[in-house]
């Protein structure tokens, strides 16, 4: 083998370890995706059989929401066995099927890690609280009650009241940062740290290509139980919590986000990185710090590989003025960290009913968001343009959306049941009844009517992502000159070979836009870019994209 093919395998192999830089990643959220058995809710055999779909998108990597075992009291983030299924969603055996399946399809396959909690029914938590000599007594977090026998402090659950549950056993209070039958584990314990680790070699044994982290900044607790100060009133931020939840009167510099974390993430990915290709991608649950967290958890190539905060899954409009302050602050903050975007998931409103996108606007969104440094995720059904279903109370299933109701309808409206084929039973997710209604409307967008219709959303986020994948600087480069005109956004992306000049009206009022100079060419026609030379006008949710290759 001569110099110049050593050279290009040697590239080749270092590109298929970094498909997750730039990739499209899709998620899943497994009970609603597909049934396979009728019983009302998805499974892996499900995914399974709807894998050659999601290739056809031409997306890198599938994220699979739990699907360990669970007594779903928060819908399989609460784990009752890190290395099982839980029997609604199948068998190890159809897990390894899927795995089998997706890579044979070409893509990567991650699984949502939930390790800063447990379900109060695992078996560590169950001997923890026994007594407080056991061999397991410090796994979780537990502490003594104030002298007049209230919690130890003011810390707040993100689900609402005290993070403090009172067990009789201990007569301790234990730390729960959501639902009371999700107790934290204590990564102050070594030990907790080496079985957690174990249960991410487990799966990497078993050839997962990486893992969705929940909630990353909430491993580690402040020791010493100190007080969260307030927050001031002008600084509470509804992306974390919902404003009626007092969870955002708190500043929560003790109850999360410890730096003692990074020495654990670093832990991690030394683990990662004993196997070729995987990847890790953080979720940043954090108000006022996010970004600045996902630059610290990203920072060099020891940490994390990509993480998310929730500045574009706010209720907050995407804005040319907000995107730029977004990605100014990541730039002062955290220049070289590695974001990865998303605008819905399942845990919040889906995006284009949250900023009320009509179609025009959701389709220049998910060019935009393809054009974007960083990774990107795709949310199940996001790619049809569905909008946020309407469940009723009788039908919820959120607890959170319980606690909150009416003011915050939880998490339903976005878990409803994929939709298939707009006349079968249930639009083709099941032939029982589902675990939440389908939704009428999204069923209007079925998956076999999009695909009948040229010019459906569907088919333009297929043409999107081919995009992205088709010009190298938007996959891997640089990020430079964004400006704010108005209400129009631009930036360029850049590597060694080509310059994508951006340009995004993200308003509603036209705009005139002056393009850079020559040996610029129009791309992205076939997206419903806005051809021009020298001054463009852009109306509302157009935009225009332009290509310069260099010598």
């Amino acid at each position: 083998m001569n110099v110049q093919n050593t050279a290009e395998l040697s590239n080749a192999t270092k590109v298929a370890a970094d498909w997750w830089r730039g990739g499209v990643i899709y998620q899943i959220y497994p009970r609603s995706f597909q049934d396979s058995n009728g019983d009302g809710i998805g499974d892996l055999k499900g995914i399974t059989q709807r894998l050659g779909y999601i290739a056809s998108l031409g997306v890198d990597a599938i994220w699979i929401s739990p699907f360990f075992k669970s007594p779903m009291k928060d819908f399989g983030y609460d784990v009752s066995d890190y290395r099982d299924v839980d029997p609604m969603f199948g068998t190890m055996e159809d897990f390894r099927d899927l795995l089998d399946h997706a890579h044979a399809q070409g893509l990567k396959v991650m699984i949502d890690l939930v390790l800063s909690h447990t379900s109060d029914q695992h078996p560590w938590f169950s001997e923890s609280r026994a007594s407080r000599e056991n061999a397991k007594s410090d796994w979780y977090v537990w502490a003594d009650p104030k002298p007049d026998g209230t919690p130890p402090n003011n810390w707040l659950s993100i689900f609402g009241g005290s993070a403090w549950q009172w067990d009789s056993r201990r007569l301790q209070y234990y730390l729960h940062n959501f639902l009371t039958s999700q107790p934290d584990l204590n990564f102050h314990c070594p030990d907790v740290q080496d079985a957690l680790l174990d249960v991410a070699r487990f799966w990497l044994d078993l050839g997962v290509d990486g893992f969705r982290l929940d909630t990353i900044n909430f491993y580690f607790h402040d020791e010493q139980l100190r007080d969260n100060p307030a927050l001031p009133v002008d600084q509470r931020n509804a992306s974390i919590a919902p404003m009626v939840n007092p969870y955002n009167h708190q500043d929560h510099l003790f109850s999360k986000s410890q730096p003692e974390n990074i020495a654990f993430l670093e832990r991690l990915r030394a683990l990662t990185d004993q196997y070729e290709g995987r990847a890790c991608l953080g979720e940043v649950g954090d108000a006022q710090r996010g970004l600045e967290i996902m630059g610290e958890y990203t920072s060099g190539n020891k940490r994390m590989h990509m993480c998310y905060a929730f500045e574009f899954l706010e209720k907050r409009a995407l804005t040319a003025s907000y995107a730029q302050q977004v990605f100014d602050q990541l730039e002062d903050k955290a220049g070289d960290a590695w974001p990865c975007w998303a605008f819905s998931n399942h845990d919040v409103e889906r995006h284009a009913s949250r900023w009320r996108l009509d179609d025009a606007a959701a389709r220049q969104h998910a060019v935009l968001m393809m054009c974007m440094r960083g990774s990107a995720c795709l949310y199940q059904g996001e790619e049809l343009g569905l909008p946020e279903a309407d469940v009723a109370f009788d039908d919820l299933q959120d607890p959170y959306g319980v606690e909150f109701w009416p003011e915050f309808k939880g998490r339903d409206g976005c878990r409803t049941p994929m939709v298939w084929a707009a006349q079968d039973e249930q639009s083709g997710f099941s032939t029982g009844k589902p675990w939440l209604p389908v939704s009428d409307p999204q069923a209007e967008r079925a998956v076999d009517r999009s695909e009948a219709e040229p010019k459906s959303m569907l088919h333009h986020y297929r043409r999107a992502i081919a995009f992205r994948h088709a010009h190298p600087a938007l996959m891997l480069g640089a990020q430079k000159n964004m400006t704010q005109i108005g209400t129009v956004l631009t930036f360029t992306r850049e590597d060694q070979a080509e310059e994508v000049f951006c340009a995004f009206n993200l308003g509603t009022e036209r705009s005139e836009v002056i393009l850079p100079g020559w040996n610029w060419r129009v791309i992205g026609e076939e997206l419903g870019g806005v051809a021009g030379t020298g001054t463009v006008s852009l109306g509302a949710a157009q935009f225009c994209l332009l290509l310069r290759e260099k010598e």
